[in-house]
């Protein structure tokens, strides 16, 4: 018997404002199966006060007050894991695994918080060891056919379609050129010899956004806006938070949404949820 499970993500920006602000009046109508989190900024004590009723793993940052990621759920899940990358690299409050048992199928959900970067500095360095370590993580993730899902503020618009200024950030972390090859190894069918968009050879993984996949070949829908000057109510944003479906899971999606707070005063967050439907189950 299948069924439909619905799966939110969103950057909180500190879930103890956004509980503040309206987080839990959107979370009653929105019917979410399962809620992905990132910058929590915050400790397992202040995510069971801002989600009761909710089963939580949370993998914190070791610096108190920054990023912080976490999964909620209606049903525990059986497994989790919060490693990336390899010893030397420090993932600590980025990055966060669950499996989930639903109708009789194993479903994996990453949550996942992308370094923001600074060109030319050691952050963009880091966001480059994260990526690198992505790389290495995804086909793991979804071989032998495997249901997986990473969601999260990955912190890089792919293509021009996802950034209003695209031509005004071409330098800037979040789109350069070596970010964006990444993505396009991501979303390249699984096993094709590519040239990304840097001009580098890469290969391809074959995980579909699913955003751009439900929306098409259109500008955004965005996802974060700038607190600068009036980027919210001129819609000035980046696509930057995403759903990144192995193959299998790709072709289970029925609906695909970003919720866009109708007014600036009315956000809980400066990023907006984004939610998928997906069917589970045999």
């Amino acid at each position: 018997m299948s069924r439909t499970v619905r799966i939110a993500s969103v950057n909180v920006n500190g879930i103890r404002a956004a509980a503040r602000k309206g987080m839990n009046s959107w979370l009653e109508t929105a019917g979410v199966d399962i809620l992905t989190l990132q910058e929590v900024r915050g400790t397992a004590e202040h995510l069971s006060i801002a989600l009761p009723d909710w089963h939580i793993e949370e993998d914190e940052a070791l610096q108190k007050g920054r990023a912080g990621v976490a999964i909620a759920s209606r049903t525990p899940p059986v497994e989790v894991r919060k490693e990336l990358g390899g010893d030397d690299f420090d993932s600590k409050g980025r990055w966060i695994e669950a499996d989930f048992a639903i109708e009789g199928e194993q479903f994996t959900v990453v949550s996942a918080y992308v370094y923001t970067g600074e060109d030319g500095t050691p952050k963009q360095d880091a966001k480059y060891a994260f990526l690198d370590a992505m790389t290495e993580r995804m086909p793991q993730l979804a071989a032998d056919g495997s249901l997986a899902l990473i969601t999260g503020d990955l912190n890089v618009g792919h293509r021009e379609l996802d950034i209003k200024n695209w031509r005004g950030n071409l330098k800037k972390a979040g789109f350069l050129r070596r970010e964006r090859a990444y993505f396009d190894s991501f979303l390249a069918p699984e096993g094709e010899a590519i040239t990304r968009i840097d001009d580098s050879a890469g290969v391809g993984l074959g995980w579909t956004d699913i955003g751009r996949a439900f929306h098409g070949d259109v500008d955004g829908p965005y996802s974060w806006w700038s607190n600068r000057g009036q980027a919210f109510d001129t819609n000035t944003g980046w696509r930057i938070d995403y759903h990144l479906a192995s193959a299998p899971l790709a072709g289970r999606v029925t609906d695909y949404s970003i919720v866009r707070a109708p007014s600036w005063d009315t956000r809980w967050s400066d990023h907006a949820p984004v939610i998928a439907d997906y069917t589970l189950g045999s």
